[in-house]
């Protein structure tokens, strides 16, 4: 998919790592792309509307559009949120400008 970035994917969701090897799918409404990361590298599988992946550390970011349709994250152990404390922290911010340094 080409790069696209402010209007066309105006909003953002940040997978943060806690320190433990997690898994996360979120799936949006609209287009949903990686930012600022190398897929192969970071074993995330994106899709036209939905992404999923592993992190322990770090902090994985997309762009997407329209509306956050779900979010799922587990720990090492399969454990959901919010039974465990271990899985990583999700940000959904709507309307974020691409020139805000979210790229």
């Amino acid at each position: 998919m080409p790069e696209q970035t402010g209007d066309t994917l105006p909003n953002l969701v940040t997978i943060v790592g806690s320190g433990v090897p997690s898994n996360y799918e979120i799936t949006v409404n609209g287009d949903i792309e990686l930012v600022g990361a190398d897929p192969l590298e970071d074993a995330t599988v994106v899709t036209d509307h939905a992404a999923e992946g592993a992190v322990e550390t770090g902090v994985m970011r997309f762009r997407f559009s329209g509306e956050m349709a779900n979010v799922h994250v587990v720990d090492w152990n399969g454990t959901s949120a919010p039974e465990s404390p271990n899985t990583p922290h999700v940000h959904i911010e709507y309307g974020v400008s691409a020139r805000n340094g979210s790229n």
